[in-house]
C-alpha cells in the first residue's frame, strides 16, 4: 500500500546518516604518556580512513535527499529497500575503524576488503533502492521530469563498477584502494552537478 509524502522515510533516514557521520570520530584514541604528538601523527591512517567515510557518508545522504526529493509517495517495499540501504550507513564506522586500526600492519588487507565490501554493498542497495522508485515511474511523483531521473541514472551508474574497482585492488594495495575511495568521493562531491544536466 502506498503512502503518500516521504517526510517519515526522511526523517528517519537523516537520523541515521547524523549518527552513522558522528560514530566515525569516536574511533579515534590516544594512550596516556610521553611524545602526544607522535601518537597524533601515529594516527594518520585513522585520520584518512574518517575523512573518507565522513565524505562518502555525507555524499550517499546529499544523493538520497536529492533523490526522495523526486519521489511523490513510498511503499512498504521502499521503505524496507531505505531500511537495508541505511544497514550499511550504520555499519561503516566498524570497517573504517578496522582501517585506522590495521592499514599500517598485520590484518591491513582483510580491513581494507571489510571496508571496501561494505561500500560495494553500500552502492549496489543505493541502486538497488532507485531503480525500484524509478522503474515505470513507480513512486516518482507526477511534477518531476523525466530529464531528471536521467540525471539521477548518470550520477549513480558508476558507483557500483567504482568501488567494485576498490574491491579489487585492496588485494594488491590496501592503502592505494582506502586512496581510490577518497578519490571517488571527492569526483562525486562536485559530479552532484550531473543532477541538474
Amino acid at each position: 500500500m502506498d503512502e503518500p509524502g516521504t517526510g517519515r522515510l526522511e526523517t528517519f533516514s537523516d537520523g541515521v546518516f547524523a549518527i552513522a557521520a558522528t560514530l566515525l570520530v569516536l574511533e579515534f584514541s590516544v594512550n596516556s604518556g610521553h611524545d602526544l604528538g607522535q601518537k597524533l601523527l601515529h594516527l594518520w591512517p585513522s585520520y584518512l580512513a574518517y575523512v573518507t567515510s565522513f565524505v562518502t557518508i555525507g555524499i550517499i545522504w546529499m544523493n538520497h535527499h536529492h533523490t526522495v526529493s523526486l519521489l511523490g509517495r513510498v511503499d512498504r517495499t521502499m521503505l524496507f529497500l531505505n531500511n537495508l540501504l541505511l544497514l550499511t550507513v550504520a555499519f561503516l564506522p566498524f570497517p573504517t575503524g578496522l582501517v585506522g586500526t590495521y592499514l599500517r600492519g598485520e590484518g591491513k588487507q582483510a580491513a581494507t576488503l571489510a571496508y571496501a565490501g561494505t561500500l560495494v554493498v553500500m552502492a549496489g542497495l543505493h541502486q538497488a533502492w532507485w531503480r525500484y522508485a524509478r522503474v515505470n515511474r513507480r513512486l516518482i511523483a507526477d511534477r518531476t521530469p523525466d530529464s531528471a531521473l536521467r540525471a539521477v541514472d548518470r550520477a549513480y551508474l558508476p558507483g557500483v563498477p567504482l568501488y567494485g574497482a576498490v574491491f579489487v585492488l585492496a588485494f594488491f594495495s590496501p592503502l592505494a584502494s582506502i586512496l581510490l575511495t577518497f578519490a571517488i568521493a571527492a569526483f562525486y562531491l562536485p559530479s552532484a552537478a550531473l543532477f541538474d544536466r
